[in-house]
């Protein structure tokens, strides 16, 4: 007879993925028993890959109670960031990661249960006042910045209210690439190079590029090329720009497209930026598994 307990369903971990996650939950301290871990597991996997409210759990997961507590417990302690690291690393070190950088961003519709914080004033530590919510054209949303290699794997993840500009963050987002040596050594934190859309073409957006000599393959936008034409000779050497290079550009958005199948990513039901950033994380170190 087949032991429904070990079918791997539908939303749930691979044999693999759990492999290469297992090593990053914390194991329980000695007490009575308690949900195991891969089963906890799979109850936050599934909620982030359909979107049901954690009430809404399978049985077969727990107590959702317990699955949520899991969860919360994970994201403060940043438990999928590290492991999204380790994998980034391990791949790093067999020479499979292409430093040639994309970065993006996507806009994400909150639900309106993610807008009902019950947090007031006085950010924490490890949580933004704004929760990085914010009102755009669309209504409340979050914006995510994603800096993904050359196969289309996230490096780098920012959130920040929907309403902000692109612009700013290409400094920050960039300065969050840190792909850990296996060894010795230090994290990995210079692209070869950096794709980009007008979004993020500015002045001091290059200059930061060139002081780390980083190329960077980033049209320039219509305003900023006149205002170029109208300053005549003082206003310098149009940027360079290589068409065949920005081509490669569909490789961030197709991983947009990705993360964006998740239906937990795809519309943001977290109330906290920590747990909807570690949900990403999650999907994120998922996807890498996957090319494992």
């Amino acid at each position: 007879m087949v032991d429904h307990g070990d079918v791997i369903r539908r939303h749930e971990l691979t044999d693999l993925e759990w492999e290469l996650l297992a090593p990053y939950i914390p194991r329980a301290a000695t007490g009575r028993p308690r949900v195991s871990d891969r089963q906890a597991i799979n109850g936050i996997v599934y909620k982030i890959r359909t979107g049901v409210s954690w009430r809404d759990l399978p049985e077969r997961y727990g107590p959702w109670q317990t699955v949520y507590t899991r969860f919360r417990r994970y994201a403060l302690g940043g438990v999928f960031t590290r492991a999204l690291q380790q994998i980034q690393a391990e791949t790093d070190a067999a020479g499979d990661v292409d430093w040639m950088v994309q970065i993006d961003s996507t806009i994400v519709r909150a639900h309106q249960h993610a807008a009902a914080t019950g947090r007031k004033g006085g950010s924490t530590e490890d949580e933004p006042d704004d929760h990085a919510l914010g009102r755009s054209r669309g209504g409340l949303s979050t914006k995510i910045h994603l800096a993904c290699d050359g196969r289309g794997r996230p490096l780098a993840i920012l959130l920040i209210p929907g309403q902000r500009h692109d612009s700013i963050c290409a400094h920050p987002l960039l300065e969050s690439i840190r792909v850990p040596r296996i060894g010795l050594g230090r994290p990995g934190r210079r692209p070869d190079q950096v794709i980009a859309d007008k979004a993020y073409s500015s002045r001091g957006f290059r200059a930061y590029l060139r002081k780390r000599g980083i190329a960077h393959t980033i049209p320039e936008r219509t305003d900023q090329r006149r205002h170029r034409h109208n300053r005549g000779r003082s206003g310098g050497r149009p940027p360079a720009f290589d068409r065949e290079i920005y081509r490669r550009r569909n490789i961030v958005e197709r991983c947009f497209n990705r993360l964006k199948s998740v239906r937990g990513i795809a519309t943001r039901y977290e109330k906290t930026a920590t747990s909807y950033q570690a949900a990403v994380s999650l999907a994120s170190f998922l996807l890498w598994a996957r090319s494992a």
